[in-house]
């Protein structure tokens, strides 16, 4: 009998501080940079974001997401047998986001792990996650999304400073006799290092380097299109299915112009993707579960829908997972 896995739970978590383009700009004119809601929205379509409080980590904001999935599922700690958390801003150098999770859930003796993909990261983990169900090394997973980006920002650089926010989302992704997830595609290529990064490091208790994140945010642009409509093509073909067979269009929430033009790349009406990017901001790898939950909690996304999720970022890396919901 073939083993397959699919998303029995979903969950998200976003700080109470909610931060208006109106606030942001008021906040960094402060500090002599200058902004407005309408360059904002023009070029990204973000209209706000959240940020977390400075005692608040990766992990917390994880736990939250994680339990509301659970909840989801109708499963406890006790079902749970692999956790993965897909992160850029863990909570130290380590152990991993996924243990100190662990710990805070109450769960003990499972693998937990945390992969680093950056805006790609929950795709590469939804992707190891079912490969582990597939195979029998889990039954029962809980992957999650979740960053603290506003912790790498530099807020003198009004082109980086206004595109993050902080948030997480989870699914419970479970063995199944029924196709959940039916393909999936993953990609990098390191040669792009440079234009999406945060260049520094920690040595001899000093931050050597930059510890603030650098974008070219035109090249990325180019290159993300194109890698995404080719992800998202290649997942199609995989499963057998075409443009024609996707309810829903799940992207990575970087950019509203990204998203639409990968959006008419595939052919689909605007009606048919799921935005979230004007209400959270780039949230990096928690960006893909984030959007994911709330199409679901508003009633968009049903059981029996096939919907693409795809992502892209710093490596650079990109892919993309098809699945029946």
């Amino acid at each position: 009998m073939s083993r397959y896995s699919r998303i029995t739970g979903t969950g998200s978590y976003l700080p109470p501080r909610r931060v208006t383009n109106a606030d942001l700009t008021a906040e960094l004119a402060v500090q002599g940079v200058e902004t407005s809601d309408e360059w904002i929205v023009e070029r990204t379509g973000i209209r706000a974001r959240h940020f977390a409080a400075p005692d608040v980590t990766t992990s917390d904001l994880a736990a939250h997401a994680a339990r509301h999935a659970m909840e989801a599922a109708g499963c406890g700690p006790a079902d749970i047998d692999l956790i993965i958390v897909a992160t850029s801003t863990p909570d130290m150098v380590f152990p991993s986001a996924a243990c100190i999770l662990q710990n805070k859930l109450g769960i003990a003796g499972c693998p937990a792990f945390d992969v680093q993909a950056v805006c790609s990261g929950f795709v590469y983990a939804l992707t190891v996650a079912d490969a582990m169900i597939k195979t029998g090394s889990a039954r029962r997973a809980l992957v999650v999304g979740s960053e603290v980006f506003s912790r790498i920002l530099d807020f003198k650089d009004r082109t980086t400073c206004v595109l993050f926010g902080d948030g997480a989302g989870a699914v419970v992704l479970e063995a199944s006799e029924t196709p959940g997830i039916l393909a999936t595609e993953l990609h990098a290529d390191g040669k792009h290092v440079g234009i999406l990064c945060v260049p520094g490091t920690v040595a001899g208790g000093k931050v050597l380097g930059d510890p603030f994140l650098k974008m070219d945010g035109q090249a990325v642009f180019k290159l993300a299109v194109g890698v995404l409509e080719d992800a998202a093509r290649a997942t199609l073909a995989k499963a057998g299915r075409t443009d024609a067979d996707i309810d829903w269009l799940i992207p990575h929430q970087a950019n509203i112009r990204i998203m639409q033009g990968t959006a008419k790349k595939l052919k689909l009406p605007l009606d048919k993707l799921v935005v979230t990017v004007d209400q959270h901001g780039n949230t990096s790898a928690a960006s893909i579960p984030l959007a994911l939950d709330a199409a679901v909690r508003q009633g968009k996304v049903r059981k029996g829908d096939t919907l693409m999720l795809e992502g892209v970022g710093g490596g650079f890396t990109w892919g993309a997972v098809l699945l029946d919901f």
